[in-house]
């Protein structure tokens, strides 16, 4: 079949897009659904930063690509062998297919999934397939195994969570990355108690989300910390207790003066390794620093050795929240629908595929929240 979609060709083109358009929308073919997978039409993809970390060359993968992991949509077609899922199911997307059968997933742990990944890497499905080509027969590579920014998609079964048809799909897509990895972070990596002092560093989709999580788990004080005046102020209606804009102040300072010492979690969701000293710093003897944002492969982080021990601090990498995808997603769905959790307001507007270069602009000038395509 035919599909419209946004392909990246190129990675490493500098902002602003609007003038380099690294994203052409083109029609291109999709091959039907193997043995385990699934055709679906994606109804909402949001824009998120490990899409333009692709864009720009900070995340590599290999190209062409349809990029575009965030999203939800409907069953149209079934391969062989899929029988948890059928046609006219609303889904949302996993960007780690679990396997069920390695190490990590028999642990629990599907989000270091390591066929997964494997496949992640090199542009596949989890069976190593590839459905998207040019009208010349060249292959487009899939992203993360969802590929949201194509109308059609096919994607492994292991990459798909049913949910209920009574949610808006607009809001069900942002479940599938901002919600899973920044709510995960906190309630299943630093597993934060009642109490317990929070600051979260960097406020996008998926660092307030993370506020969110923290407010549901009954932290305090949670400290958001940002350099937008704007995004610190939508953290308070999202639950931070304090605002500290780390241009004005040392914000190492200001989280440990307002904790009395350290706070005991410190989440860095930008992907900057100065900001993660900057969060490892932020915590009290004892404390837990959470790294969620992806940073360049070549950068690295410093820090006091010493204290690792001498102190008892850690540090820890949370990937997509440390989620079990089956359960979390419907988990954090009820939270949202029980007013824990006030998703739809991370949405800040709803775009046409056509818009996405400029809404990359505005979401790398952090003007956004998320930004939601919605196919018509």
């Amino acid at each position: 079949m035919n599909t419209k979609a946004a392909v990246l060709t190129a990675m490493g083109q500098p902002a602003p897009y609007l003038q380099s358009q690294p994203l052409a929308i083109e029609q291109v073919m999709l091959d039907g659904p193997g043995s385990g997978e699934v055709l679906v039409e994606i109804v909402a993809a949001g824009l998120c930063h490990s899409d333009l970390s692709v864009i720009n060359g900070s995340r590599p993968r290999p190209m062409p690509m349809i990029i575009g992991h965030e999203a939800s949509g409907i069953v149209r077609e079934v391969g062989s062998g899929v029988a948890e899922l059928k046609p006219d199911d609303h889904v949302v997307f996993s960007f780690v297919p679990m396997c069920g059968h390695c190490l990590p997933c028999a642990e629990g742990r599907p989000a270091l999934c390591e066929p997964g990944a494997k496949a992640n890497v090199s542009g596949t499905l989890l069976s190593g397939s590839q459905h998207f080509h040019r009208q010349d027969g060249s292959v487009i590579n899939h992203h993360l195994g969802v590929s949201s920014y194509a109308q059609f998609t096919v994607a492994a079964q292991e990459s798909l969570i049913r949910i209920e048809n009574d949610l808006p799909l607009e809001i069900a897509a942002l479940f599938g990355c901002a919600v899973m990895t920044g709510v995960g972070a906190v309630v299943n990596t630093a597993r934060v108690a009642p109490g317990q002092s929070v600051a979260i560093f960097g406020l996008g989709g998926v660092g307030m989300s993370a506020v969110m999580g923290a407010k549901a788990a009954g932290a305090w004080p949670i400290i958001a910390v940002d350099l937008l005046d704007s995004k610190l102020e939508l953290a308070r209606h999202f639950g931070a207790s304090h605002l500290v804009n780390a241009g004005q102040v040392d914000p190492v300072q200001a989280v440990r003066d307002l904790t009395r010492g350290g706070a005991q979690f410190a989440f860095e969701s930008v992907g900057n390794e100065k900001v993660l000293a900057q969060a490892f710093g932020a915590t009290r003897r004892g404390g837990t620093t959470v790294s969620i944002g992806l940073p360049h492969p070549s950068r690295s982080v410093t820090l006091h050795a010493v204290t690792l021990v001498a102190e008892e601090r850690t540090l820890k990498g949370s990937y997509m929240g440390s989620a079990v995808p089956r359960r979390d997603i419907p988990r954090f769905i009820a939270m949202y629908q029980a007013g824990l959790l006030p998703v739809d307001q991370l949405l800040s507007r709803t775009i046409a595929l056509e818009e996405i270069n400029p809404a990359f602009d505005a979401l790398d000038r952090g003007e956004v929240l998320r930004q939601v395509i919605i196919y018509s």
